[in-house]
């Protein structure tokens, strides 16, 4: 994406130069659109429970940005001699999903392709001064994270029939939760005067990983010029789903999780006292998992107030400091 020309429409307020979670596009000085597009494989067996999935993962980026879901566009692959209730079954859990958020499907496009695939193109509205960008953290923030890691190792364990069934529920439980609930939650902080402007930097971990996601928002800063920081995570603050541990250790690591510890690997540090297992964790690709949240410190306590009484479970996970090398430092 680097080597394209840029643009220089002035009513793009997010493009693809910090590699945000969605574009938004002013329409006016009180909305902008903010769109977003995701599709990937089949990571669990049963069909309609795929579509659900990948509709909830699709919409996730909307929700890091802040905004409202209005309407999706379904993207599909299916194989030409595939059973086509299989197929009827992951559109049909798919739009469950969608309508669970209130989003409509108005239409989509589909090929056919020798692997399923599925996902949305989500369109939804915004508040032009309300934007979550993924740049933005301050020093002496703190940062939260929803959800629970370890929805990679857990698919890979699954596949290699090695995933017990209370890991395969809790992942799955985890993967088709909207993360509707968190940014309510981080809306009603953000309605207080003496907080409205706490919330710096918003992400949802996916493809990258816990750390590949926090790496791109220490780097952003650094692009948008914005005061360069680093981030100290507490690998023991986090929740991870029942059985990660034991598929991280058993070695059912994606080939993408390779990827992540090679892509973001150089700019983090672990302390010695860190197990492989939580570092491999770490670097876990995510599907639909939770946010990332860079927040002012006096603004946690009650953010995790808020969160827990929309049902949401977060942790404090670490802070950002002014910048070192490397950008981030694992305890």
């Amino acid at each position: 994406m680097r080597q394209l020309p840029r643009q220089t429409d002035p009513n793009v307020l997010v493009g693809f130069e910090t590699c945000d979670d969605a574009g938004v596009y002013l329409i006016d000085e009180n909305t902008a659109l903010v769109q977003t597009v995701d599709f990937f494989t089949p990571i669990v067996d049963d069909p309609r429970t795929f579509g659900e999935i990948a509709a909830a993962n699709s919409l996730s980026d909307i929700y890091a940005m802040g905004g409202r879901p209005l309407s999706a566009l379904s993207i599909v692959g299916f194989p030409d001699k595939g059973d086509p209730e299989i197929l009827a079954q992951i559109l049909q859990g798919g739009l469950a999903k969608m309508m669970e958020a209130e989003c409509t499907v108005i239409g989509g496009h589909s090929v056919r392709n020798e692997d399923v695939l599925f996902g949305y193109a989500v369109t939804g509205v915004i508040s032009p001064k309300g934007i979550w960008k993924n740049v933005g953290a301050r020093t002496g923030d703190e940062t939260l994270f929803t959800k629970a890691l370890g929805t990679g190792v857990i698919s890979t364990a699954l596949k290699n029939e090695k995933a017990p069934e209370a890991a395969v529920s809790s992942a799955i439980r985890s993967m088709s939760t909207l993360n509707r609930a968190a940014a309510e939650a981080l809306h009603e902080i953000e309605a207080q005067a003496k907080f409205q402007n706490a919330i710096h930097a918003v992400t949802d971990v996916t493809g990258f990983g816990l750390l590949g996601h926090a790496r791109e928002m220490a780097l952003g800063n650094l692009e948008k010029g914005v005061a360069p920081v680093s981030f100290e995570i507490d690998h023991a603050k986090f929740t991870y789903l029942p059985g990660a541990l034991q598929a991280a250790k058993d070695g059912h690591l994606l080939g993408v999780l390779k990827n992540n510890r090679e892509f973001a690997g150089d700019c983090v540090v672990f302390s010695s006292s860190v197990p492989q297992e939580y570092r491999d964790l770490l670097f876990d690709p995510q599907t639909s998992g939770g946010l990332l949240i860079s927040i002012a410190a006096e603004a946690v306590p009650p953010a995790l107030a808020a969160l827990e009484r929309h049902g949401v479970t977060a942790n404090r996970v670490g802070s950002v400091i002014e910048k070192r090398t490397p950008l981030l430092h694992v305890s």
